[in-house]
């Protein structure tokens, strides 16, 4: 494997796997962080005197066009990203209609330093998905240097982000964008200084179940908010109102808050709620203590008890993970204790920890709440993020790693 960094991409074409599955609404970008995020690895290319073929993925566009028939594959398509890409990157973009088949092999060929070039949507053909060999060996024709830089897709073994990387033995690597991605990981799984505390949020617990048992071997703290702390409150004979709750996972809440005592990591639960009489914007709102949220009623974010408890135990952390917001936070409402919690996180880094924040909607509260340059490293990785926390091979990851 060699490092980007040190790479020399003089008149060689780098084909480059970056993530610009982006939000686009009415023909329009609404998010480019994903963008943002692929520049620096593309523009090191560029300055080398090298050129540069991405290719990327955007939304599900067999499985979607299956279901709608009124959707069409241009609403898939990743030429309506070609404006915005050279208006960042300063420099026209070249537009494959295809990312494989003859126009491709002779865009690419004729490609000269300094240009760029972007394929189709991957995902128009199925083998993609599939990890078919024979569709990512066609990709590879297309440049003669593999980089991943996409994190965000890292945790699936797709043709274009784990299986091509055997075409380019010596000339495969990481982009600098999963190469920190990485490396932020590691330092909070692996090197933590301790305290380290997870912040763990969203709705479900059956969907953080993993993530928290794999960090009862890592965290000293480990708190917990959102939807999901509602199971845990009756698993412990709380009244929970309507709050959301998974009546199926009553025993593994109670399960795991004895293996924590075990292990002696301290589990921290919200003391109380901001509680609403339906699932609203408009909804009536009241405070409740988290064991006797009255009937008719649903805890829809953390209340000022537990902003307090929490802030303690954030800004006393050396290590900060955070995983999922403490409330709805889309809605006025309810975003103060998201909004509190991004506060505190900012604060310990102000003080010298180290905070890392992934998950797309941990990501999106800091980004709303203009902290997103105050913490050490926001992830662009979801689902990715989620899997390397919860201790599984990426097989993206190991692809160049071996």
């Amino acid at each position: 494997m060699s490092t980007f960094a040190a790479y020399d991409f003089s008149n060689q074409k780098a084909l480059i796997r970056v993530d610009f599955n982006v939000p686009i609404k009415e023909g329009k970008i609404t998010d480019d962080t994903r963008i943002r995020a692929a520049l620096p690895t593309i523009n090191k290319v560029l300055q080398d005197g090298g050129s540069v073929i991405l290719m990327s993925h955007w939304g599900r566009p067999i499985k979607d066009m299956e279901k709608k028939p009124e959707l069409k594959k241009e609403d898939f398509s990743l030429s309506r990203i070609v404006d915005h890409l050279s208006q960042l990157l300063g420099r026209d973009v070249q537009f494959a209609p295809d990312c494989i088949g003859e126009e491709a092999v002779q865009k690419a060929a004729t490609l000269q330093p300094g240009q760029v070039l972007l394929l189709e949507n991957l995902r128009y053909y199925k083998e993609e998905e599939k990890g078919d060999a024979g569709f990512a060996e066609k990709l590879s024709q297309l440049g003669d240097v593999y980089v991943n830089d996409a994190f965000g897709t890292a945790h699936r073994a797709h043709a274009s982000t784990a299986v091509i990387a055997q075409f380019f033995p010596g000339k495969k690597m990481f982009g600098l964008l999963m190469e920190a991605e990485v490396k932020a990981g590691e330092k909070v799984l692996h090197n933590s200084e301790k305290p380290f505390t997870a912040i763990i949020g969203g709705a479900k617990v059956s969907d953080k179940i993993v993530i928290i048992e794999n960090l009862l071997e890592k965290a000293t703290d480990i708190i917990i908010g959102g939807g999901m702390a509602y199971t845990f409150f009756k698993a412990q004979g709380g009244r929970i109102g309507n709050s959301l709750c998974e009546d199926d996972r009553l025993d593994m809440a109670n399960a795991l808050l004895a293996k924590a005592k075990d292990k002696g990591v301290n589990i921290h639960l919200p003391a109380d709620s901001v509680i609403a009489d339906k699932f609203a914007a408009d909804a009536s709102t009241d405070n409740a203590d988290n064991k006797h949220i009255p009937d008719g009623w649903m805890g829809l974010d953390i209340g000022e008890k537990a902003i307090a408890a929490f802030s303690e135990v954030i800004k006393a952390s050396k290590t900060i993970l955070w995983n999922g917001p403490m409330g709805v936070f889309e809605m006025g409402k309810f975003q103060a204790g998201t909004r509190a919690i991004a506060e505190a996180v900012v604060a310990a880094t102000a003080g010298g920890a180290y905070s890392l924040v992934g998950g797309g909607d941990s990501v999106a509260a800091v980004n709303k709440f203009g902290l997103a340059d105050k913490v050490s490293y926001v992830s662009t990785g979801g689902g990715a993020m989620l899997e390397f926390f919860e201790g599984k091979e990426l097989p993206g990851i190991a692809a160049i790693s071996k």
